[in-house]
């Protein structure tokens, strides 16, 4: 190691020389030890994984669409319907298996009561999942 000599020549400023020798051993040491090791990464563990049959996947659920116009009127899959149907076309979508969804688009001038209205004979026709479909914020 070199921290200069005891006597003092006349110099009296620091010595401003870095000592590079340990940290060079430190290197060579972690070299070693990387060698040594990277090896053992490529090693496989045998694992005894369990077998399972694939099943399909749900199918996606029939979607039905239904909107309210800011006059009241019900739009189902895009056909008007009347007032006095609507129970009785949501009893029939239903009633033909699966889980339905429906979506419910309501105009922001449609009165409260209407959407209440049509939810009902959702609930009533056994629909559960309902989504009310909005538009963003512009």
């Amino acid at each position: 190691m070199a921290f200069g000599s005891f006597e003092n020549g006349g110099s009296s400023q620091p010595m401003a020389e870095i000592n590079t020798t340990p940290l060079v051993d430190v290197m060579l040491v972690l070299l070693v030890i990387f060698i040594i090791t990277a090896p053992l990464f490529h090693e496989a563990v045998p694992i005894d994984l369990p077998q399972v049959d694939a099943t399909r996947l749900d199918d996606p659920p029939q979607i039905v669409s239904v909107a309210i116009d800011a006059a009241g009127e019900v739009f189902v899959d895009g056909l008007a319907i009347a007032r006095s149907d609507l129970a009785g076309r949501l009893a029939a979508i239903g009633a033909a298996g699966g889980k339905p969804e429906l979506h419910l688009r309501a105009d922001r001038g449609t009165r409260y009561e209407r959407v209440t209205e049509v939810l009902a004979d959702a609930q009533r026709a056994g629909l559960v999942r309902i989504a009310f479909v909005t538009e963003p914020a512009r």
